[in-house]
């Protein structure tokens, strides 16, 4: 899973995580093509040979008017534990929904909007859960009990090991409105956590995984498994689902049809289901990648087939590094999830296509991908382990981007990263994590593997890479496990240096893996420079007069200058020299370096030539500001094009604010004046125009193209243009 709502835990790590989850904002402008693997085949047939412990036969409905699926399934479970189980256990995590105290808070945001946007809904529309009408074990009635999102069905005797039980089951969900895993919205149908799915037993505790689903992260922790399913459903639905799928007319029911899918050892069965899901299909080499998508926009297909193309790639390039992909199909649904995207057995969930979107450089979706390695294949209980799927993820999506030599997606961004302000391991637990998974999981997780790659070199650690593979395909994984498979690779100093960066809270990355200063302000600076542009392309035909574009062109290379207002009174003068100072320290961590001007002469002498190829920052009030007196009549005439009295603004007294305009002298520049009427800003407004004026001049907020300040500080009037993504980039 990826989320783009992050908590910072520093400046710099906030800005770097916010980087390199930005789905919808996709870093362009690279050429390299990866490499043709070694292999020549993505579809490994010896795997599919091999059957799973739990074997499930679902037969099932979908009422798309009342928002519910009738279903019964046929579990068939083989007990491959030492213990004798005198039941079986089985999440009903559909019952998460059946208040908005036990619903993930990943889709909360997504939800208030929803909310605001229908307010016909009831709150009760947003719940929904799971009623379990009957269960029987081997053709007799069991006793049973559902609580807690878990399903205990009583064996009349004992499952010895090695024996198989079939568990009969009938039950009732109710689909909540909105956005959750189970959920439907618009035209679209989300199907996760829809049947009851026999939980994970463990023999070193004697206990079966009965958790709860988890408020804050993920819980899929499941046995691969063998599924039939038989779904009922309009026949104007498209319907996406693991496995080998097919379609026929529902008997005596007409306007209606039954899609069956038959997917073996495999982790989780979703649906996602639509009547105006179109969808595309590439087959190469024995796999077949399938898009299931809105056909909402011009061109829409091309894009939607450089996803496909992109999907080759990544499947390739880990079937080269891991082991292969076994299924014959690999499946994406679009759907109209925000800032999250989801992993699923042979199946991940994406969010919806941007105009324009860069699927060759799409990381989120790489690492999606990259699940289905880690998570998918190799499982592992992700409420008590979550760095063995979301931390090698993580790290397999780098190393995807760095062999394809992205240098802003690859090890790079791995070495800076500095998260050494979190005491948390990366061998927590996610209550243990708490709000700081991401850091914890994903960014401390892939710092570990890449110190261990580093330090065993690429050879031997892909080498390792596939053992693991080998070991855990189709199993789920342990801490331990993992470890072991590294002793047994790669040496005991290995495993004791892997284990100590998983166990120690202040593990950081060691100095020598680290960029250098220099090559960490570069990589900065290229970050900024690919984030700002992709920021700022979300919106077709942005006018010019927006605020950040000022620091994208100075990121693209074009000059900045800062003009200071003449020398005044002791206080105006260090009001003006804190924001400056402010305005500098923020340009030069993006490696901006801007000229300043200070004297009248300067400026005069370099008006008409050097900063007339120059976007200009002027600083200080209309009256004392030189450069503004003497473009005053052209910035008059261009302030009127933004809808902008400039006499008017200039003459509210103890106005302070912003506004920003094509330079007088050059259409293709722009002029930024960061003003404030009379001699000097009050105590008030000065504690807050520095905030505001980094605010206006970032990527991640709406894009002002002039605000205005009264005494207290506070914005009295504005102008701006939303950008779509700001609402990723709150504080929670």
């Amino acid at each position: 899973m990826y989320r783009t709502t992050l908590k910072s835990v520093s400046q710099k790590a906030l800005t770097y995580s916010l980087a390199l989850t930005l789905a919808a904002c996709p870093i362009a402008g690279y050429s390299h093509v990866l490499a043709a693997p070694a292999v020549p085949t993505l579809l490994s047939a010896a795997s599919a040979q091999v059957h799973a412990p739990v074997k499930y036969q679902i037969d099932a409905r979908l009422d798309e008017k009342s928002m519910h699926i009738q279903g019964s399934e046929l579990v068939t479970y083989r007990n491959l534990s030492k213990d004798t189980l005198q039941e079986i256990v089985f999440h009903t995590f559909a019952d998460a929904n059946r208040s908005k105290a036990t619903q993930t808070s990943t889709f909360e945001r997504n939800n208030e909007e929803i909310r605001k946007e229908n307010p016909q809904k009831k709150p009760e529309d947003f719940l929904g859960g799971i009623d379990i009408r009957s269960a029987g074990v081997n053709g007799q009635t069991a006793d049973f009990s559902n609580s807690n999102q878990a399903l205990t069905v009583q064996l009349k005797q004992g499952l010895k090991p090695g024996e198989s039980v079939t568990v009969q089951i009938g039950f009732d969900v109710k689909i909540p409105y909105g956005m959750q895993r189970l959920s439907y919205y618009k035209d679209i149908v989300n199907g996760a956590h829809w049947f009851p799915a026999a939980s994970v037993y463990d023999e070193s505790k004697h206990q079966w995984d009965n958790a709860p689903y988890s408020k804050t992260f993920e819980s899929d922790y499941y046995d691969a498994s063998d599924f039939e399913v038989h779904l009922n459903v309009p026949a104007s639905y498209q319907i996406l689902m693991p496995g080998t799928i097919t379609t026929q007319e529902a008997a005596g029911e007409p306007g209606r049809k039954t899609v069956n899918a038959i997917a073996d050892n495999t982790r989780e069965l979703v649906f996602f289901a639509s009547p105006n899901y179109k969808v595309e299909s590439v087959t190469r080499e024995g796999l077949t990648v399938e898009y299931y998508y809105f056909d909402n926009m011009p061109d829409k297909k091309k894009l939607v087939n450089q996803y496909i193309d992109a999907a080759f790639d990544a499947i390739r390039f880990f079937n080269e590094k891991y082991g292969k992909y076994p299924y014959p199909e690999f499946r994406i649904a679009e759907s109209y999830v925000e800032g999250v995207a989801v992993e699923f057995s042979r199946v991940i969930q994406m969010g919806q296509i941007a105009q324009n979107s860069d699927p060759a450089h799409d990381d989120v979706f790489v690492h999606e991908i990259a699940h289905q390695w880690f998570h998918g294949l190799i499982g592992n209980n992700s409420e008590a382990e979550s760095f063995l799927d979301e931390g090698f993820a993580d790290f397999s999506k780098v190393y995807f981007a760095e062999k394809r030599g992205d240098v802003l997606g690859g090890f790079q961004s791995i070495q800076m990263d500095d998260l050494s302000s979190i005491d948390k391991p990366i061998a927590s637990t996610n209550a243990d994590a708490g709000d700081v998974e991401n850091p914890v999981f994903y960014g401390k997780g892939r710092q570990a593997i890449y110190q261990l790659y580093r330090m065993v070199g690429e050879e031997k650690f892909d080498g390792f890479m596939r053992e693991y593979f080998k070991r855990y395909e189709y199993k789920n994984a342990t801490i331990d496990g993992l470890l072991q498979t590294i002793q047994d690779t790669l040496g005991n100093d290995a495993r004791q240096e892997i284990d100590r960066a998983l166990h120690d809270p202040n593990f950081t990355l060691k100095s020598e893996y680290r960029l250098s200063e220099a090559e960490e302000a570069a990589y900065w600076h290229g970050q900024f420079k690919s984030i700002y542009h992709s920021s700022l392309s979300q919106i077709p035909n942005l006018r010019e007069e927006a605020m950040s574009r000022i620091v994208d062109k100075a990121l693209q290379g074009e000059p900045l200058t800062i003009v200071m207002s003449d020398r005044a009174d002791g206080t105006s003068d260090k009001q003006e020299q804190s924001i400056l100072e402010q305005l500098q320290s923020s340009l030069q961590l993006m490696g901006i370096q801007a000229d300043v001007i200070t004297e009248r002469q300067v400026l005069k002498k370099q008006m008409e030539k050097e900063l007339a190829a120059s976007n200009m920052i002027a600083i200080g009030s209309a009256g004392s500001n030189s450069l503004i007196q003497a473009l005053k009549p052209g910035i008059m005439q261009n302030a009127k094009s933004i809808g902008l009295n400039w006499t008017n603004l200039m003459g509210q007294k103890a106005a302070s604010g912003a506004y920003i305009i094509k330079h007088p002298y050059n259409q293709n520049r722009l002029l930024l004046h960061l003003f404030w009427n009379g001699k000097a800003l009050s105590e008030p407004a000065m504690k807050i125009y520095p905030a505001q004026m980094l605010n206006a001049l970032n990527f991640s907020t709406n894009y002002y193209q002039y605000y205005v300040m009264d005494e207290a500080g506070k914005i009295i009037s504005d102008q701006k243009i939303a950008n779509p993504m700001a609402k990723f980039f709150e504080q929670e």
